[in-house]
């Protein structure tokens, strides 16, 4: 198994503070953001992480980390969305199955283990305010029925928490376009869920870290993915 990290946002959510350091490289009680996620990942085969903006920061902390030995940064030139982030790994990816994690999450080393157990699944966790998120909805059996972007319902409601493991034909697949200009990775869930069972992995640790109240929060915060 292999591993992607996306890391090439701008973080526009977290400026001042992202105008001069990426998102995944500022630290959340002493230590980077990806470092926490890189800490947390199952044994991979290969690490390879997505970059685009103030790259070459997140490619000097990849030359300096210890936790993955063999790792590539892989640069999206042009920034067209989740979708088109993944599809940029497929030359560098070689394993079987890929875990893919958004790079400004803390996500638990079990539920990442959990995933990582299945032949291709997503991680969710229950919110209480589901016009903010991708809600999941699921068969009968648990597996995933399909995603609904930000719908207007009553929480609580499962949400995608971006943790996805896909095996490797997620990169055969043509991602549509979406509304909004960008190709959506949750496309390619979609996609596969229609060609067999997609499980959906409950998750008991998250902290989402995408904006500056959130950031501040996670630095008296119990953070235990490692």
């Amino acid at each position: 198994m292999d591993a992607i990290i996306l890391a090439a946002g701008k973080g526009t959510r977290l400026r001042p503070h992202t105008e001069t350091t990426p998102k995944p490289l500022l630290e959340v009680q002493g230590r980077p953001i990806l470092d926490w996620i890189i800490g947390a990942l199952p044994p991979v085969e290969r690490l390879v992480v997505v970059v685009n903006y103030l790259a070459e920061q997140i490619e000097s902390y990849l030359a300096r980390q210890t936790h993955v030995k063999n790792w590539a940064a892989v640069r999206q030139t042009e920034p067209r969305g989740t979708g088109d982030a993944l599809m940029s790994c497929k030359g560098a990816i070689a394993g079987e199955s890929v875990l893919v994690l958004n790079g400004d999450d803390l996500i638990g080393r079990a539920d990442l283990a959990k995933l990582a157990a299945v032949p291709m699944g997503i991680l969710a966790r229950s919110v209480d305010s589901p016009k903010d998120y991708g809600i999941l909805f699921r068969n009968p059996d648990g597996t995933l029925n399909h995603i609904e972007e930000k719908p207007d319902l009553p929480p609580p409601q499962l949400a995608n928490i971006g943790g996805y493991l896909f095996p490797r034909r997620v990169f055969d697949l043509t991602l549509p376009l979406s509304p909004r200009g960008e190709y959506e990775i949750t496309d390619a869930v979609s996609q596969l869920a229609a060609t067999g069972p997609f499980h959906v992995v409950a998750a008991d640790y998250w902290l989402p870290i995408g904006t500056v109240e959130q950031w501040t929060a996670a630095q008296t915060a119990d953070v235990r993915p490692v």
